[in-house]
C-alpha cells in the first residue's frame, strides 16, 4: 500500500540524466558511493539493524518500532516513497543513538486488483498477436529531451519496457504470480542500496501465496467473525462497483478516484402531465413536450406513466417546490421502470439506477427513448408536497450531466441557485424561451418552508441580497451563500409547513424522506460522489448487493477509535483534526471481492479479502515473522523457529498475540515463548510514518483493527503523516516526465546525497520540494567532508594535531556540540 498512489509506475525519464549530463564528471559521486557500499555491506555483514526481543534473564533496554506502509508492488518505488522512509529511518536512527533497541521491519503488498488487472491486459495484448502494435521500438523518439519525457504509454508492453524489463522477460508478466517474484526483491535491493535500516528477516509479501501470512490474516478475520458483537458482517449495501470487473472497486483497486465515496440522494418522482401536452405552446417554435407525444415514443411507453426524476439531498425542502429544472443541451435516456412507469434521467445516472436493482435484475435496463433538454423546457409536472396542481421544467446553466440525475428540483424559498435563477427566467423570459406563466406566478409567492434565526423564512432570497448576487454567473457568490444557506438551516433550521411543522430540519428530514418513499413517491438513490475508474478501464458505478463488510462506524467500536486516537501522538493538530474528520464519517466498508489476489474469506472461501482491509494489523506480524519465514519473502522456507504454515492455527495465534489459552500443537513450548516474548517486547507500535492521503482509510482502519483485536496497552501509539512531493517545485507525474524513482536517485546522486536533499525538502503536512540542486549541491559537500576528514586523520597519523591542556577554545567548540545534541533532542521530541 503506497503512500502516494499512482498507477503502474513507468520510470523512464530524462529528468536524472538531465542532470548528470550537466556534472563535469562523476569522479566525486563514484568515490562517495564506493564508501556507501562499503558501509552498507558492513551493516549487512554484522547484522546491526537485525534485533530480538531480550532472552530470559538478559537485560531489557527500551525498544522503539517504527513502521512504513508496505507499498504496492506494480512497479518501482518513486522518491514521494523515499521521502516519508526517511522521516521513519531518520527516527529510528534517532532512537539508537538513546540506546534503544530498535526495529524497523519492512514488508511488500501485492494483495488486490492491480497486479491482475496488469496482467490480464498483458496477457491480451499477447494472445492478440498484434506486435506492431506493442512494440516500444515503434514509438517516435526524435523530438528532443521534452518530447522524450513525456510517457503516454498505450500498452502495457510499453510500460513494462519502460521499467527497464528486456523484451523477452515482458511476457513473463502476464501470470499475475510473477510479479510477486520480481518486483519485491528488486526494491529489497533498492532498499538496501537507499541505506533503509531494516531487519531484513522479517520481510513477506501479502496473499495466500504465503502461507504463513495467510494464516495471520486469516486468524484476524476469524478474530473479527467470532466476536460476541461481530465486526464483520453480511448484507445488502450500496458499494462503489465495477461492471467490467464484476466486484466492489475499492480504492486500492482504481485507475483513479481514490477516497470518492458513495453519495446517498433521495429520487423524486415528478410526474408528467401528458394529458397537458396539447401542442399549443412552442419552446424555439417547437410545440412543448412534441417529443413525449409522437406516435412512436407512445408505442414504446405503452400507457406507462413518465416521470422526470430529480436527484435531492434536501427532501425536507420539498413542500417549497416551485419547478424543476433541466439542462438544456444535456441528452437524457427514457427507461422503463416497469409496466407501470417510465423515468426520464441521463443515461449516466440510469446506469446506476440499474445496478441498484431499480430497472428490476441488476444491471438491466429497457431504453424506451431519447429526448434533449430542451425538449424538456415547459412540460408541465406534479410535483411531491408542493402547494401547486402544477409546476413546470425550465432550463438553467450549470446542470451538470456527470452528477446526480440531470434534473434538480427548485426550492427558490431554500436554494439561492434556485432563486437567482428563477429571477433571471422572469427577467429573461423571451432571451430564455420560456413562456411567462411557467415562471411568474412562482418567482415572488413561493412558499416559506424553514425559519432560521438569521436568515428567516426565505433563506435564499436574503443571502442573494447579502451577497450581491445578481445572476446565475455570480459562481463564487452562490457557492459560499449556499453553504452558509445550508449549515444554517440543517443544524439551526425549523420545519414551519406540512405534517412535521415544528420539528428541527436534522429531525424532520428522515421522516420527510420515509415518508415520500413509502408513499411511492420517491426512492433511494446513489451515486459515486466523483468519477472512479478500476484498473480494467471500467467506469465505476454504485451497487446495491449483499457483501461482506467491516462495520467501520458501529458506535460503540467508534468509541473505542476515539479513545485510542486521544491517547495517540499525531505530531500536528492537522493530522488530529483529519483523523476526527475521517472517524465522523466512515461506516462500513466491503472488504470481500470475487477476482484478484489475496487471502480468503476464512468461513465463505469464494471471496477474497480486499487490498485494504489485510493490512490493517500485520505490524504485529512482523513481531514474529522472523520466526515463521526468516526473510524468505514467500514463506516457501521456515525461519529460525522451524514451524510449518500449517501449525500456525488461529489457536496459536491467539496465545502467542493475545496470551490465550494453550494451544494443543507441536510446536515447542519454548518456541510459543520465544514468539510471545517478540511480539510482547516490540509491541505496541510507536510510530507509523505515512503520507496524509492514508488517513481517510487505511490508517483510521488501523486503528479500529487494533482497539476492536488488541487490549488497550497493544494500541498503537504515534502516527505521523506527511504530505505529497514536489518534484523541483512541480507535481510528480509519468504523463510529464517530472518522475523519479529511488533507483533514478541512488544513480544520479548516491544514498546520502539524496537523503540530504529528502530532510531539506519539507517537515510538515503541507506538500514537500525535492530540489535536485540540493542533492547536486550535498555531493560536493559530502566530498568536500571526506576530504577534511582524510586530511585530520593523516595528520593524526603524523602526530600534527596540537595536544596538551584543555583551553577555553575548546570547551566553546565542546559547548557548541553539545547544544547541537540538545537542539537535535529537542526537535525530534518537540511536536508542532
Amino acid at each position: 500500500m503506497s503512500t502516494i498512489h499512482s498507477e503502474v509506475t513507468a520510470t523512464s525519464t530524462t529528468t536524472q540524466s538531465d542532470v548528470a549530463e550537466s556534472r563535469k564528471g562523476t569522479q566525486k559521486l563514484e568515490a562517495l558511493q564506493k564508501e556507501e557500499k562499503w558501509a552498507q555491506q558492513k551493516w549487512e555483514d554484522e547484522k546491526i539493524f537485525e534485533v530480538d526481543a531480550p532472552a530470559p534473564g538478559e537485560p531489557s533496554p527500551p525498544k522503539f518500532m517504527g513502521t512504513f506502509p508496505f507499498p504496492y508492488m506494480n512497479g518501482l518505488l518513486h522518491l514521494g516513497h523515499s521521502f516519508s522512509l526517511t522521516k521513519l529511518d531518520f527516527a529510528c536512527g534517532y532512537e539508537r543513538l538513546q540506546g534503544k533497541r530498535v526495529l524497523l521491519p519492512f514488508g511488500f503488498h501485492v494483495t488486490g486488483m492491480p497486479i491482475k488487472a496488469c496482467a490480464d491486459k498483458l496477457k491480451k495484448e499477447i494472445d492478440k498477436k498484434n506486435e506492431e502494435s506493442v512494440d516500444p521500438t515503434k514509438i517516435v523518439k526524435k523530438h528532443g529531451k521534452a518530447a522524450a519525457k513525456k510517457t503516454n504509454l498505450t500498452y502495457q508492453f510499453q510500460i513494462m519496457r519502460s521499467m527497464g524489463i528486456p523484451n523477452e522477460e515482458i511476457k513473463l508478466f502476464a501470470d499475475a504470480k510473477h510479479w510477486l517474484y520480481y518486483f519485491p526483491p528488486g526494491t529489497k535491493e533498492d532498499l538496501k542500496d537507499f541505506g533503509l535500516s531494516v531487519d531484513w528477516r522479517r520481510s513477506f509479501f501479502t496473499t495466500d501465496v504465503n502461507p504463513y501470512f495467510d494464516s495471520f490474516v486469516r486468524w484476524q478475520f476469524n478474530t473479527l467473525h467470532k466476536r460476541a458483537d461481530p465486526k464483520v458482517k453480511y448484507g445488502e449495501r450500496y458499494t462503489i462497483y465495477s461492471p467490467l470487473d464484476g466486484q466492489p472497486c475499492m480504492d486500492h483497486d482504481r485507475a483513479s478516484g481514490e477516497g470518492v465515496g458513495v453519495q446517498e440522494y433521495t429520487g423524486i418522482k415528478l410526474q408528467v402531465l401528458m394529458d397537458e401536452l396539447t401542442g399549443a405552446e412552442h419552446v424555439k417554435d417547437v410545440p412543448v413536450g412534441q417529443a413525449l407525444t409522437t406516435p412512436e415514443f407512445q408505442k414504446a411507453l405503452a400507457g406507462r406513466n413518465l416521470y422526470l426524476v430529480a436527484g435531492t439531498l434536501r427532501p425536507e425542502t420539498m413542500y417549497g417546490q416551485t419547478n424543476c429544472f433541466a439542462g438544456v443541451d444535456i441528452a437524457y435516456g427514457i427507461y422503463a421502470v416497469n409496466d407501470k412507469e417510465a423515468w426520464v434521467c441521463t443515461p449516466r445516472s440510469a446506469r446506476n439506477m440499474a445496478f441498484q436493482k431499480l430497472f428490476g435484475e441488476p444491471g438491466s435496463m429497457k431504453k424506451l427513448g431519447e429526448v434533449k433538454g430542451i425538449d424538456l423546457v415547459g412540460v408541465p409536472l406534479k410535483a411531491p408536497l408542493a402547494k401547486y396542481e402544477r409546476v413546470y421544467t425550465l432550463p438553467m446553466e450549470g446542470v451538470l450531466a456527470n452528477k446526480g440525475t440531470g434534473v434538480v428540483t427548485s426550492v427558490p424559498c431554500d436554494s439561492p441557485d434556485d432563486y437567482i435563477t428563477l429571477q433571471d427566467l422572469k427577467k429573461k423570459a423571451a432571451y430564455y424561451n420560456v413562456q411567462p406563466k411557467w415562471v411568474e406566478p412562482f418567482a415572488d409567492s413561493f412558499p416559506s418552508i424553514i425559519r432560521t434565526p438569521n436568515y428567516g423564512d426565505r433563506a435564499a432570497e436574503t443571502a442573494v441580497k447579502k451577497f450581491k448576487i445578481n445572476s446565475q454567473k455570480d459562481k463564487l457568490q452562490l457557492s459560499e451563500a449556499k453553504a452558509e444557506v445550508y449549515k444554517e438551516g440543517f443544524y439551526q433550521g425549523t420545519v414551519i409547513i406540512g405534517n412535521h411543522a415544528g420539528k428541527t430540519v436534522q429531525e424532520a428530514k428522515p421522516l420527510i424522506r420515509d415518508e415520500l418513499i413509502a408513499q411511492g413517491l420517491a426512492f433511494p438513490y446513489c451515486e459515486p460522489e466523483g468519477m472512479v475508474m478500476s484498473r480494467s478501464g471500467d467506469e465505476c458505478v454504485v451497487t446495491l448487493a449483499p457483501q461482506w463488510y467491516i462495520d467501520y462506524g458501529e458506535e460503540g467500536w467508534k468509541k473505542l477509535a476515539t479513545l485510542c486516537l486521544a491517547d495517540m501522538e499525531t505530531y500536528s493538530a492537522e493530522t488530529r483534526h483529519q483523523f476526527e474528520r475521517t472517524l465522523d464519517w466512515l461506516n462500513q466498508w466491503a472488504c470481500s471481492r470475487s477476482f484478484g489476489l489475496g487471502t480468503r474469506l476464512p468461513w465463505d472461501p469464494k471471496y477474497l479479502i480486499e487490498s485494504l482491509s489485510d493490512s490493517t494489523i500485520y505490524m504485529a506480524y512482523y513481531t514474529v515473522a522472523h520466526m515463521l519465514q526468516g526473510g524468505v519473502l514467500d514463506g516457501s522456507k521456515q525461519g529460525s523457529g522451524n514451524i510449518g504454515a500449517e501449525q500456525m492455527t488461529d489457536e496459536v495465534w491467539n496465545d502467542v498475540l493475545l496470551n490465550g489459552p494453550v494451544p494443543e500443537t507441536a510446536i515447542p513450548k519454548a518456541t510459543l515463548e520465544k514468539m510471545r516474548r517478540e511480539f510482547e517486547y516490540f509491541y505496541p507500535l510507536d510510530v507509523r510514518v505515512s503520507g496524509k492521503d492514508l488517513v481517510q482509510n487505511h490508517l483510521t482502519f488501523f486503528i479500529y483493527n487494533h482497539t476492536a483485536i488488541f487490549p488497550q496497552s497493544k494500541w498503537p501509539k504515534g502516527v505521523r503523516v506527511n504530505g505529497h512531493l514536489l518534484l523541483n517545485g512541480e507535481k510528480m507525474s509519468k504523463s510529464t516526465g517530472n518522475f523519479m524513482t529511488i533507483k533514478d536517485a541512488l544513480k544520479v546522486f548516491g544514498a546520502d546525497a539524496t537523503r540530504f536533499a529528502l530532510a531539506d525538502a519539507g517537515d510538515g503536512v503541507e506538500d514537500a520540494n525535492f530540489v535536485e540542486k540540493t542533492a547536486d549541491d550535498a555531493i560536493l559537500k559530502l566530498y568536500t567532508e571526506r576530504e577534511w576528514i582524510e586530511e585530520n586523520l593523516a595528520a593524526i597519523k603524523e602526530g600534527k594535531l596540537r595536544t596538551g591542556a584543555y583551553t577555553w577554545n575548546d570547551r566553546v567548540f565542546a559547548a557548541e556540540l553539545d547544544k547541537m545534541i540538545a537542539d537535535t533532542d529537542a526537535a525530534y521530541y518537540v511536536v508542532p
